[in-house]
């Protein structure tokens, strides 16, 4: 039981947007400004959730998720005229593949030094084909987010535990959402900073964005604008009967718009700040999901796992990253869309004011979302050999 019932849904939305509307003010202390909005939205989220104020699930939570996810990148993306994008996109493509080596490194060192065999006994599998299915899951959830997850939950018939699938989910849940609490608040340790070299072209876009007026009639616009996209995406979809390619459809959509037509795009001024602001909402959806009481009752190793398996991510991020002269804003953006996907990296780097990085941001997200099944895939099968 919870203090709010899963069924109120007023009353979880004004949460939502509570925790929202504190994490943006709480930014403007010295000690927020140092963990950023993003960061404060999701402790804040978890920390009410546990607390059993809300709950980990509920209809409200998939309305934001069905809803101001999609609507999120085109509010994002209404500028993206690609012909200035090119060389932003090269570089985060080469981060991108970086990290999801890191993924994989991160995968191989956890599983040699665990014992994940005794894991998941209700899935009827052998304790080899065992091990081998969670190294592809979180493989496949580390280079794409939920959509891969659920996909090899499938492939490799671990979704038929209900019991350690629930923890397992509660444990990514958990774990994405303070793993993207801490690559948020690298840029600002100093000592790491000064390491890499400095990116410029977020503040100098941000400047531009703060100088555009914004109106009522904008705002509306842009929200007209953002919802038609999405309902023409998903009507595409439907008729190539292909609901996985969302927001791989919608984001060509917007961004063939903003680059045919980039003067038109750039009048709807205010879209990308209303995105900041629904985007914190969906930060405080995602983190609710974590569940901290069924993840250590039902599956505690797979605590360490993760642990392992996001240091040795990181390390490699940073240490190959650095020598490929990255910064560390692209970095941080590359690692988002592989641990939590297309949604949230556009989402963070906008909060973050790398007005440039949003766009390489969803497309790289959307890249994950293709290569996430087959490496995951791949680490199931090569692991199952052994």
């Amino acid at each position: 039981m919870t203090l709010i019932s899963p069924d109120n849904d007023l009353a979880l939305m004004a949460v939502l947007f509570v925790i929202a509307g504190v994490a943006f003010l709480a930014e403007k202390t010295r000690i927020g400004s140092h963990l950023t909005g993003a960061v404060i939205a999701i402790l804040t989220a978890i920390a009410v959730a546990n607390l059993r104020i809300i709950p980990h699930s509920a209809p409200a939570f998939d309305f934001v998720f069905s809803y101001f996810v999609p609507v999120l990148i085109p509010l994002f993306l209404f500028k993206a005229d690609l012909r200035h994008m090119l060389f932003e996109t090269t570089r985060m493509t080469g981060a991108f593949l970086i990290a999801s080596a890191g993924t994989v490194i991160g995968v191989v060192v956890a599983v040699s030094l665990l014992d994940l065999g005794d894991l998941a006994p209700a899935a009827d599998i052998e304790p080899a084909l065992r091990e081998a299915g969670i190294a592809g899951l979180f493989t496949s959830t580390y280079i794409g987010g939920s959509v891969n997850y659920a996909a090899l939950g499938e492939i490799t018939g671990l979704s038929k535990d209900a019991s350690f699938f629930s923890a397992a989910t509660a444990t990514d849940n958990l774990f994405s959402a303070v793993f993207l609490g801490v690559i948020a608040m690298l840029p600002g340790w100093n000592w790491l900073a000064r390491r890499f070299s400095r990116h410029e072209h977020g503040e100098e876009a941000a400047v531009g964005a703060r100088a555009e007026p914004i109106t009522a009639m904008s705002l509306t616009l842009a929200m007209a604008t953002a919802i038609s996209f999405v309902a023409i995406g998903d009507f595409i979809t439907s008729l190539m009967g292909m609901p996985s390619l969302r927001y791989a459809v919608i984001t060509i959509l917007v961004v063939t718009a903003a680059t045919a037509f980039p003067g038109l795009m750039a009048r709807l001024h205010g879209g990308f700040e209303l995105g900041v602001g629904l985007a914190f909402v969906f930060f405080a959806a995602i983190a609710a999901g974590a569940n901290l009481i069924a993840m250590i009752q039902i599956a505690p190793l797979l605590i360490v796992l993760v642990l392992i398996l996001l240091s040795v991510h990181l390390v490699v991020l940073l240490g190959v990253g650095r020598l490929f002269r990255l910064t560390l804003p692209e970095l941080v953006t590359a690692s988002n869309a592989a641990v939590l996907g297309a949604t949230t990296a556009p989402a963070l780097a906008a909060a973050k004011g790398w007005h440039d990085l949003v766009t390489p941001g969803v497309l790289v997200g959307v890249l994950g979302y293709a290569l996430g099944t087959l490496i995951g895939t791949a680490v199931f099968h090569v692991f199952g050999l052994m």
